[in-house]
């Protein structure tokens, strides 16, 4: 029986990152062996993207990747609350059509995206 997704973040620096994680976010977690950390991260659900779609009449092409998003209920407040913990961000709060998006550094990986989504709610099922 399936029980959770697990998710990996590859990271140039892991302290920094799971510092993040951990102190930033403040994603509660376990010490599987000798501080390698695995972080609870909540409620959790997964979405199938096409990796060829058009826009403005124009084929568009992505290669097929994996990516991590954050899920809010009020992502002003919830940047604001992050940004003071120290997260840094490119850009500003944008409207993506599916919800408001923020994008999140995150140290020693890549990017997250923080949002406040417009769908209905996978995880609450």
């Amino acid at each position: 029986m399936i029980t959770a997704i697990h998710t990996l973040l590859y990271s140039d620096d892991p302290d920094a990152t799971r510092a993040f994680l951990r102190d930033v976010l403040g994603w509660p977690f376990v010490d599987a062996h000798g501080g390698w950390l695995i972080f609870g991260t909540g409620p959790s659900e997964m979405g199938v993207h096409p990796t060829g779609d058009e826009a403005d009449g124009e084929p568009q092409k992505v290669p097929a990747h994996h990516e991590v998003s954050i899920m809010c209920d009020d992502i002003e407040k919830t940047r604001a609350e992050l940004a003071a913990k120290g997260a840094t961000f490119d850009g500003p709060i944008q409207d993506a059509g599916f919800g408001r998006t923020a994008t999140m550094n995150v140290p020693g990986s890549c990017q997250m995206l923080l949002y406040q989504p417009r769908h209905p709610l996978a995880y609450e099922l």
